[in-house]
């Protein structure tokens, strides 16, 4: 796995341990060699995984489009940064440059990129990993509702599968690294 894509929130949240995990994320990805492709952001959890691996010495590739550039600090520092015109436009670059994926706590953005994703492998336009990174359980609520879907009957069961949790980053990393087609 040579790039994962990871979506994460511009903001940091209120609890200090988001961003401490974020940044261990990023130590693994460094360790490992991964590049990071992600939003192209400097603040909030984006940043804060983005620096870690530029720290660690490793590479990052962000993808932004024009319009967020005064929304979102461009992150001056990355490897590699991809101008793109619309949010479509970012999410394809992403998912065309990634190996696998990775969902941080976020807020909206984050979960429509999660959740376009998992749709994308649901209809089998990609068959990459998708992780998703459960610091403090922040993801545990979703993750029953797609229990509770499944058991309603809206999802398979094998759809379930598509959905690689942990709440270690190191483990993540390696769970995605392993993985074999659904």
């Amino acid at each position: 796995m040579k790039r994962i894509s990871v979506f994460a929130g511009s903001s940091a949240g209120h609890d200090p341990d988001f961003a401490a995990q974020a940044e261990q994320l990023g130590r693994a990805f460094a360790e490992k060699k991964i590049e990071l492709v992600y939003g192209g952001a400097k603040s909030g959890l984006m940043g804060k995984l983005a620096d870690s691996i530029l720290e660690a010495g490793g590479q990052v590739t962000g993808v932004m489009p024009t319009p967020l550039f005064e929304k979102e600090i461009v992150h001056s520092g990355v490897t590699t940064f991809i101008e793109v015109d619309t949010m479509h436009q970012r999410k394809e670059k992403m998912s065309e440059l990634a190996d696998g994926f990775i969902a941080l706590p976020g807020g909206f953005g984050t979960f429509e990129e999660l959740f376009e994703t998992i749709t994308w492998a649901q209809i089998g336009l990609h068959v990459k990993p998708i992780g998703i990174f459960n610091i403090k359980n922040y993801y545990t609520p979703l993750m029953d509702l797609i229990d509770h879907s499944i058991e309603a009957g809206f999802v398979s069961y094998d759809h379930r599968k598509l959905l690689i949790e942990s709440a270690d980053a190191r483990d993540l990393v390696s769970r995605l690294e392993n993985h074999s087609e659904f």
